[in-house]
Parts: structure tokens; C-alpha cells; sequence
């Protein structure tokens, strides 16, 4: 499909639905494409089907990969905030006939397959708990009796600064 004709689809189906946004639906093809090409890279094998949790699987990866600590942030700025928000757009675009489908596939094959804080925080967080760091030791403060005392001409002493 050309773009053209996917970007006049996607907005078809955010004027009909303004769940997500065209960008989710942009981000789902790419890595949908993303995971296929992974899939033939392990497989050696030109099979293109993939089922939905290694949909999710690809997504959480390409998701990590272009967004970094910064994804979860992007997914819920354009209203993805759970595993099933994946599968939700993933058949707005078999309804349409942008992506095909197995007799088998379901939207039950995209639910929470994982959480989005384990998926796209967890792997930011420090691997080791942080330790509190040490304070450091107050200094004793010089009591007015170890000060040096000057005298004066007077022979009188006074405490010097």
C-alpha cells in the first residue's frame, strides 16, 4: 500500500475515531515492518505473519530503540497506554484492508502481555539499588579557650579572630 493511500486511510479512521492519533497508527505499521524484518533475520525465513504477542514483543523493542526513556511518554501522548491500545489499532487497520489477518488472530493475542512501566521504565531504572550516600563528618568547632590570645601593649589579653 502506498503511503499516500495509508495516511488518507488513517485519517478516515481518526475522523471516524479520535482514540489515537495518526502518529500511533504510523508508529504500529513501522513496527510491524520492523518486527517482520527481525523475524526474517532470526527465522531465515520469508513467512509474514506475525502473531500478536510477538507484535507486542516487536513493538515494545522498536519502541525502546526510537523513543529510548522517553516512550511510554510518546505512546500515551498519542492515547497508547496499554498492550490491547496495540491490538485496538492493529484491527482499525485489518478493518480498513491495510493489514491482513489469520482466521486464529484475535484481539485477545494482544492482551497485557506486559505492563507499560515494566516494558518501557524498568529497563532505565539503576540495576543496583542506590546506596545512601555517607555525610561527612561535621568538624568540631574551636572553643573560645584553644583561640590564641594576643596581648596588647596594655599587657592585657585579648581573644584574637
Amino acid at each position: 500500500m502506498q503511503k499516500h493511500n495509508f495516511d488518507q486511510i488513517v485519517e478516515e479512521i481518526c475522523k471516524s475515531d479520535s482514540t489515537y492519533d495518526a502518529a500511533a497508527y504510523a508508529f504500529v505499521r513501522e513496527g510491524l515492518d520492523h518486527t517482520l524484518s527481525k523475524m526474517k533475520r532470526q527465522r531465515q525465513s520469508s513467512e509474514k505473519h506475525v502473531s500478536g504477542p510477538e507484535l507486542l514483543d516487536g513493538l515494545r523493542q522498536y519502541t525502546l530503540e526510537e523513543f529510548g526513556p522517553l516512550g511510554r511518554m510518546v505512546l500515551n501522548d498519542w492515547g497508547i497506554q496499554r498492550c490491547r491500545d496495540f491490538g485496538t489499532i492493529v484491527f482499525k487497520l485489518i478493518e480498513f484492508n491495510v493489514l491482513g489477518r489469520n482466521e486464529s488472530d484475535t484481539i485477545d493475542d494482544f492482551t497485557e502481555i506486559y505492563t507499560f512501566e515494566e516494558a518501557f521504565e524498568t529497563p532505565f531504572r539503576p540495576k543496583k539499588a542506590l546506596t545512601q550516600p555517607k555525610k561527612p563528618r561535621a568538624r568540631k568547632s574551636k572553643s573560645t579557650s584553644s583561640r590564641k590570645k594576643s596581648t596588647s601593649s596594655s599587657g592585657k589579653s585579648k581573644p584574637s579572630l
